[in-house]
């Protein structure tokens, strides 16, 4: 049988949730069905799993310079006609584009070019919350003009196909939910060197630690977490608070903790490549955003048994079960972050439960195999494969793997 030729188009394979999920649908699908190639722009900061995985499908790789995140016409205009000669000329069967610039550009590439079946993922959840009302009306009427000839939209959470609706961008029966997958053995077992770790972030080896992991930005308002630590310490001496990343905010949040006195309790660790590590260390994780698809490093952090804090905002109600697995604040307040915090601080037990809860409830929905065997399922079946025996996935995890329909 011929096998399914897929493009995969993202503008960029940097350190982050949609570069991860890339990798991992890509290493994942059966090469016996499937033919894909990778094509993106440059990439600047990969994690070392990218670094691995780009270096193992180096001759399945296309580098276009000019497809970039940021909007740039002369360049924006380089990467369409690039793309769209490259389609052209290999005649996939499907091409899947990922984030908002790629899928754009990648979309009006696999029009021009015809004949290939058109998925788009934008790992996302850009119609609100980001941008002011003015962008946000171009972003939902680009949307609506794309999804015109997309054959399928996948969302990672139920409210954004519910969103997706809502602004009229989606038509029934266009959009399949399939949930944000991981690694589940990177978290699990991770030999760690507790007080090594904590002595590099220079963290007190007998802390209860707190921390924030993700990109220094507004959206994802780190500020409230050094707010909240500021509330707790006059409680818990013996807490400490990490905060991995990077991004525009990083002075300002420096600048914060000195103004409050506790940069002796906050560690600022910038980008760091052992997050399964860290993890093992932290006693609670933390993500106070103004809105989120997903909040991939929840779905990390249950699948390593650490209870969680965070916003009851996007699609985080769906990785987080309020009072399970952890506990939902409200966005943007800094004092209730820190009763939920100090309400796990004080209890370890209930820690502990929360955790072992998390893990179950990862180990059920999230991991990368299922979402494999998803995106597999959706690929036959707009290529008009059928059904198969085979999940469509390299390997098989102990135990069956549910065939959800789409």
């Amino acid at each position: 049988m011929k096998r399914i030729k897929i493009a995969q188009i993202i503008t960029r394979m940097d350190w982050g949730g949609s570069p991860d999920i890339l990798r991992l649908i890509c290493a994942d699908l059966d090469k016996d069905l499937f033919d894909f190639r990778l094509i993106t722009g440059p990439t600047l900061h990969p994690s070392s799993k990218t670094r691995e995985f780009l270096a193992a499908y180096k001759d399945k790789t296309i580098t276009i310079p000019e497809l970039q995140r940021n909007c740039h016409p002369a360049k924006d205009v380089k990467a369409l006609v690039k793309l769209t000669a490259f389609l052209k000329k290999e005649k996939f069967d499907i091409v899947h584009t990922h984030t908002a610039k790629a899928g754009a550009l990648g979309r009006i590439a696999a029009w021009f070019s015809g004949g290939a079946k058109i998925v788009h993922t934008s790992h996302g959840h850009n119609f609100y919350g980001y941008f002011g009302p003015a962008k946000s009306r171009v972003i939902v009427a680009a949307e609506k003009l794309l999804a015109g000839f997309t054959d399928r939209i996948t969302a990672l959470t139920e409210l954004e196909r519910q969103d997706l609706f809502s602004y009229g961008v989606a038509r029934p029966g266009n959009v399949a939910v399939i949930n944000s997958g991981i690694d589940l053995g990177c978290y699990r077992d991770v030999q760690t060197d507790t007080s090594g770790i904590k002595k590099a972030l220079n963290v007190p080896p007998n802390s209860v630690l707190v921390g924030f992991i993700g990109r220094l930005e507004p959206i994802k308002d780190p500020v409230s977490f050094v707010g909240a630590a500021s509330l707790i310490v006059k409680k818990f001496s013996e807490a400490a608070f990490l905060i991995v990343g990077e991004g525009s905010l990083r002075p300002m949040l420096e600048a914060r903790c000195r103004e409050l006195r506790i940069s002796q309790k906050v560690t600022l660790a910038g980008w760091r490549e052992d997050v399964p590590e860290i993890l093992s260390v932290l006693d609670v994780i933390v993500l106070p955003s103004l809105n989120e698809a997903v909040g991939r490093i929840l779905i990390e952090a249950g699948a390593a048994g650490k209870p969680a804090v965070a916003s009851h905002v996007g699609g985080i109600p769906e990785i987080i079960r309020d009072g399970e697995t952890g506990i939902l604040v409200p966005p943007q307040d800094a004092a209730s972050l820190a009763r939920a915090i100090s309400s796990l601080l004080e209890n370890p037990e209930r820690r502990t439960a929360m955790g072992e809860a998390a893990k179950k409830w990862i180990d059920d929905k999230f991991s990368a195999l299922r979402m494999a065997e998803q995106f597999a399922h959706l690929y036959r079946e707009l290529a008009g494969a059928g059904q198969r025996n085979s999940t469509g996935i390299t390997k098989v995890p102990d135990g069956s793997v549910d065939n959800i329909p789409i």
